[in-house]
């Protein structure tokens, strides 16, 4: 996996709220348990998938209870076949049955999205491109889907409009023109690249001319890909974007652009199935 620190990502506030969320002025089937009771339990994987989000699960047990012991059998980022149990937990009944669903929610939308993210990443390896994500992220997940997708093996764009220029179509309108857009956003002096997203050769003109970091191609097909990549000679890095899939990214990687967008790593991610078996010790 990537060289990420998962810290950098995890927001605490976060899965306190995703708490809440979830057991709101009390969780109240809980308490025909006795507080005294402990409990063990494991994690099962029903599917193939690439593990991710061990830190967020952890978290979630630990805001109920620090004295919750969890034993991993799986590395972050490591790829597991079905059957295979992720973990081991020990600790107080209450507070596992409590935290048993948003725990899950968590490890299984990340390691869902870790495991589509190198599925891409492995389908253009050798091209010299680079698989990006983008902000089409569950709501409350971004930072949390960002470190799963590099987790999975892809790239993080911008995380928000705060740490990236993107100057797009309705951007464009409302400065005049793609020269106007651009211009002004470099004398913002962000220290940040400047993107433009153009829908034709003749706009890539205008970006290049205009001194833009990056062209987003978006929705160009193969062959407007090589066009742009020979049009633009080097001046900036060319992202490609729109219309990507499993089944066509090789062919995008194909034509020579720096880098590929993809939504569906994170937009359209379809949890792993997970199992949480409890026992009650006497």
């Amino acid at each position: 996996m990537s060289k990420i620190n998962s810290s950098d990502f995890l927001d605490r506030d976060s899965i306190l709220l995703f708490l809440r969320e979830d057991i709101g002025s009390g969780d109240l089937t809980v308490k025909i348990v006795p507080e005294q009771v402990e409990a063990q339990a494991k994690v099962i994987t029903r599917e193939d998938m690439i593990l991710c989000g061990r830190e967020w699960f952890e978290t979630v047990f630990h805001e109920l209870n620090d004295e919750v012991v969890i034993g991993w059998l799986v590395e972050e980022g490591e790829f597991v076949k079905a059957g295979t149990q992720l973990c081991s937990l020990q600790g107080s009944a209450r507070a596992l049955l409590t935290g048993e669903r948003t725990a899950l929610n968590l490890l299984q939308t990340l390691s869902a999205t870790a495991t589509i993210s190198q599925k891409y990443a492995k389908t253009v390896e050798g091209t010299g491109a680079r698989v990006l994500d983008t902000r089409k992220t569950i709501p409350g997940l971004r930072k949390a889907q960002k470190y799963a997708v590099a987790c999975g093996g892809c790239s993080n764009h911008r995380v928000g409009l705060y740490d990236g220029i993107l100057i797009k179509e309705n951007h464009i309108l409302a400065a005049g023109s793609i020269l106007a857009a651009v211009s002004t956003a470099k004398v913002l002096g962000s220290g940040v690249p400047v993107e433009v997203e153009v829908e034709s050769l003749d706009e890539a003109k205008q970006a290049l001319s205009a001194g833009a970091d990056i062209l987003l191609l978006d929705n160009f097909d193969p062959e407007m890909l090589r066009k742009a990549v020979e049009l633009n000679k080097g001046q900036a890095k060319l992202e490609a974007s729109g219309n990507v899939s499993l089944e066509t990214i090789r062919a995008i990687a194909e034509t020579g652009v720096d880098f590929i967008s993809v939504g569906a790593l994170t937009k359209n991610v379809e949890a792993v199935d997970l199992s949480m078996r409890i026992d009650f010790l006497d």
